[in-house]
């Protein structure tokens, strides 16, 4: 298979990208999105919207530390200060607000901004709901009961049940100015045009739907230690990888997300960085086991063709920006534990599981997957799922089909039932997902987070998974937590609900003008660590 002809120039043409005329110095940003997310606080667009949309501008109780490359990021302090675990009943955390914040329209963020937006997420009739940032609120962070305010610096949220790892859910729920609301006339779809008001060290000045979105520097941000250091920013939504490439080269942007891997030695001899570190992320399809007369409902199908991709062929295909995965995990995270199976490319034992399945050449096996050609840590999904047809075909005559739609679209589909006339048949979603911490496994894999209320799209359930699970989240003691995280692991491998491909290396593309870029191993970026020189 020609890498050339998976990697196709993505358009033809120019397009030109005018940076402001003025002497501020402008770090222009272009993303894999086909449009940009959305601006009302709480965006769509995975979580490269978070990354570009969210967290610059808008902030949560809670958020990553993303300043160093040594370790996977953890949690640290945002607007709140601090917080804890009531020890007599551990569904209870008090968060204290830290003071004198103000959010970018001046309003005072305090303890009524906190219950205002959890209303938002959380309570179907209350006036601010916002049933899109609802959806994505209530997918990442499902276990909030319920919350009230103490007094005007302190919360108190209750869980549905205990989870020791509550804090890396609160991460997700980002706070907007009520004051924007209520300017808009109380009307989510306007409020994104205004521009929304956050408390982040970035504000948005300009929304220009299908072209891009300008940031300025928040001079009242309320972390002195952390205030920006360019002037604006500007995102742009590119979806094709070749079309960023070109952006790059004709210094157009200073930065893009996903160069195409063919381009990555030309860039680099033409003096371009490119970054590139392991984080978190899985490259996987994510099995339809639910759906009637599904044959991924037996788990030899699934551990075949876990055994019949060739990863390293894909790893060739990408330049080496991927590594190999074997589950959900990294195999070398402490916590991978000690499955029964370790895939790796052999065609020979996934013929066979699937011949005792059933299956043969005169009875292939034939999947229809839901795909998408661009979006947040997809990587370069059409070549990758062609290669994959190819591979899966050759190595063990399973016939791959796919159904191509726009991002967003397959996010939406991974909260559909089974067999909903959405997904149009599709017995797999080919959709890239975290693997940061216990409470994204638990999001992923939980036998009570079926949708449309969970992300277990393969409505898959394993009883060993869910105790390793209810072990961690009772307990605040991190090597229990580790074995436990091990032993769910376990399962995940060797009763895979998902096909385990490769772990992106997240590259990305940058001018000689940047400084100070840190590539933390998490989803997202810290932006004020930038300087355009």
């Amino acid at each position: 298979m020609k890498l050339r002809r998976l990697l196709a120039a993505a358009v033809a043409g120019s397009f030109v990208v005018a940076a402001p005329a003025n002497a501020e110095s402008v770090l222009r940003i272009a993303m894999t999105a086909s449009d940009i997310p959305t601006a009302t606080g709480m965006p769509n667009n995975g979580f490269e919207g978070m990354r570009f949309l969210g967290y610059p501008i808008f902030e949560g109780l809670v958020q990553w530390d993303l300043k160093s490359t040594a370790k996977l990021a953890g949690i640290i302090p945002a607007l709140a200060e601090r917080w804890e675990q009531d020890q007599t009943d551990k569904t209870i955390w008090t968060f204290h607000l830290r003071r004198g914040v103000s959010f970018h329209d001046g309003t005072p963020f305090n303890a009524d901004a906190v219950i205002w937006n959890l209303d938002r997420y959380f309570k179907n009739d209350s006036p601010q709901f916002e049933p899109q940032g609802a959806g994505i609120s209530r997918a990442r962070a499902p276990l909030v009961g319920s919350y009230k305010k103490i007094d005007d610096a302190t919360v108190q949220i209750t869980t549905t049940q205990v989870a020791s790892y509550f804090p890396d859910m609160v991460v997700y729920l980002l706070f907007t100015s009520p004051q924007s609301f209520e300017k808009a006339g109380r009307d989510w779809a306007k409020v994104a045009a205004l521009p929304a008001a956050g408390t982040g060290p970035f504000k948005i000045t300009r929304v220009a739907p299908r072209e891009s979105v300008d940031l300025a520097k928040f001079d009242g941000y309320w972390d002195p230690n952390r205030m920006a250091k360019v002037d604006k920013v500007r995102l742009m939504p590119i979806p094709e990888a070749n079309a960023r490439v070109a952006a790059l080269r004709s210094g157009q942007v200073d930065w893009i997300e996903v160069p195409a891997p063919d381009a990555i030695p030309s860039l680099k001899q033409a003096g371009f960085a490119i970054t590139t570190g392991s984080y978190p992320h899985v490259w996987p399809y994510i099995f339809n086991i639910g759906a009637k007369d599904s044959p991924l409902k037996d788990v030899r199908v699934r551990q075949a063709l876990n055994y019949c991709v060739d990863r390293a062929g894909i790893v060739e295909l990408l330049n080496g920006t991927a590594e190999p995965a074997s589950g959900w995990l990294n195999d070398k995270d402490p916590n991978f534990g000690s499955p029964k199976n370790r895939y790796g490319f052999d065609a020979a034992k996934g013929k066979a599981l699937l011949a005792e399945a059933g299956y043969s050449e005169k009875k292939p096996l034939s999947l229809k997957v839901m795909i998408s050609s661009s979006g947040s840590g997809q990587m370069l999904p059409m070549p990758m799922n062609e290669y994959l047809q190819e591979n899966l075909k050759q190595a063990c005559n399973v016939e791959l089909s796919f159904n191509v739609v726009e991002w967003q679209v397959l996010l939406n589909s991974s909260r559909a039932l089974p067999d909903a006339q959405s997904l149009q048949g599709s017995m797999a979603l080919n959709v890239s997902s975290p693997s940061s911490d216990p409470s994204v496994m638990a999001r992923y894999f939980a036998g009570d987070r079926f949708p449309p209320g969970g992300f277990n799209f393969p409505n898959w359930k394993d009883d060993a998974f869910d105790a390793a699970l209810k072990a961690l989240a009772e307990t605040d003691d991190t090597k229990v937590i580790d074995a436990q995280t091990a032993l769910a692991h376990e399962r995940l491998v060797d009763n895979p609900p998902w096909l385990f491909i490769v772990h992106d290396l997240n590259p990305r593309g940058m001018s000689k003008k940047i400084h100070g870029f840190v590539s933390p191993q998490s989803w997202f970026v810290d932006l004020t660590l930038v300087s355009v020189q």
